[in-house]
């Protein structure tokens, strides 16, 4: 039997079980999960070895084998994650809202698992088991398909996550993961529509747009990052200074990292020098427009893909830019709707900006990178979602289910 399809079947089954199942049963069984997490650190990090071996040998750059790298520290981030999941409220079973119609039927929003959750992703391992709690604590079953360049730490996460399922008394299939990493294999899990209920991508640009041009199955779109930091007149610029390196140079392979900025005219002669003297001094490699260039003449000039590009890379593009609106314009035209920030003291012009940008999450005096569903109290997410249709934004436990109307009735009967 073709693998994609057994596992579908498994999956299903599975997602039965653990629809009825307890959240105190599962909160004991992620808080089990996080700690064989790190009694298998050791065989984790044998597996991340061979793969960061294998991406050197091939020439992955080094924001991308960060992403790909773990450790000590963070696998055990991970298990933290997975005791913060087990500690949140399990949303399933939550009745939203609650009426009386005219026939006096009582009726009932009620939240439950959308079902078999298909997850396709690259580089992170972090992101396995992310997506492997957050499906579970909400009765989810999942199909995991991974990059090819964390093959054996997947496998090895997977593993250790199966074998602690078990243990609890959960059928494994409740978490499984496609071995075979070919773009074919890929694509047929894209169209599974028999058994997978909804199909969420993770990663590049390019892997998200495969995804939305081949899938049958429904599809939440995550992910793609072209941020922008917006520097305004009003702007206190020691805040702007520290808002922007954090933004672009704390961890620039991330979808949340800022990859343009864009300052206001009135301060760009004041503010330019010592920033980009700043980002260089953070390895950030600088791209400006003419106007950047007039200031400090040794930057790269911009072209016009620079402004349309989510480097994931110590790189950023520069633009200098006459008014709130102007920024405004060109973040709505080149953004991918992920997270956009402003810095200023005018409360007015922060409105306008949070009223006008078209963005899953819009900042006013913030880096870009705290978009992320630790920092927002969700625990672990799933991704972030950049369309407005069921989820936007961070996608924690809530946005993992769908709802059903549940009605209460005394022998009704419509006239």
């Amino acid at each position: 039997m073709n693998e994609l399809i057994q596992k579908g079947k498994q999956a299903k089954e599975a997602a039965l079980t653990l629809a009825q199942a307890k959240t105190k049963t599962k909160n004991k069984a992620l808080s089990d999960l996080a700690t064989s997490l790190i009694a298998n650190t050791d065989l984790i990090l044998a597996a991340n070895e061979k793969d960061l071996a294998q991406a050197s040998e091939n020439g992955v750059r080094d924001a991308m084998l960060d992403r790909l790298r773990l450790n000590k520290q963070r696998v055990a981030d991970i298990a933290e994650g997975v005791r913060q999941v087990a500690a949140l409220a399990d949303p399933i079973g939550e009745v939203i809202h609650m009426w009386k119609n005219e026939a006096e039927l009582t009726i009932g929003k009620q939240r439950v698992p959308l079902g078999v959750i298909g997850i396709i992703y690259e580089s992170r391992p972090n992101v396995t088991v992310d997506a492997a709690v957050l499906c579970f604590k909400t009765g989810n079953a999942t199909i995991l398909r991974g990059g090819s360049e964390a093959f054996h730490s997947n496998l090895a996460l997977v593993s250790v996550i199966r074998d602690s399922l078990t243990s609890s008394g959960f059928p494994a299939d409740a978490v499984q993961i496609v071995e075979n990493t070919s773009r074919e294999t890929a694509q047929e899990l894209m169209r599974l529509n028999r058994y997978l209920d909804v199909l969420i991508p993770r990663g590049s640009a390019r892997l998200i747009q495969a995804v939305l041009e081949t899938a049958t199955v429904p599809v939440i779109e995550t992910g793609t990052g072209n941020c922008h930091v917006y520097i305004d007149k009003d702007a206190q610029l020691e805040m702007a200074t520290k808002i922007i390196v954090n933004a672009k140079a704390s961890r620039p392979s991330v979808c949340n990292a800022a990859e343009t900025l864009l300052i206001h005219e009135g301060v760009a002669a004041d503010f330019l020098p010592s920033i980009i003297a700043k980002l260089r001094a953070e390895k950030v490699e600088v791209r400006g427009d003419k106007t950047v260039a007039t200031i400090v003449s040794d930057v790269i000039p911009a072209v016009e893909l620079d402004w349309e590009t989510e480097y994931a890379d110590y790189i950023l593009a520069i633009k200098v830019v006459t008014s709130v609106d102007a920024a405004i314009s060109h973040i709505n035209h080149y953004g991918t709707k992920h997270s956009e920030a402003i810095v200023t003291d005018n409360y007015f012009t922060s409105q306008k900006f949070l009223q006008q940008v078209d963005a899953a999450a819009v900042y006013v005096n913030a880096s870009t990178r705290f978009t992320d569903g630790f920092e927002f109290g969700f625990g672990a997410e799933i991704g972030i979602s950049t369309q407005k249709l069921h989820a936007r934004g961070p996608m924690g436990l809530n946005e993992l289910t769908s709802t059903k109307y549940i009605i209460y009735g005394e022998g009704q009967i419509r006239e």
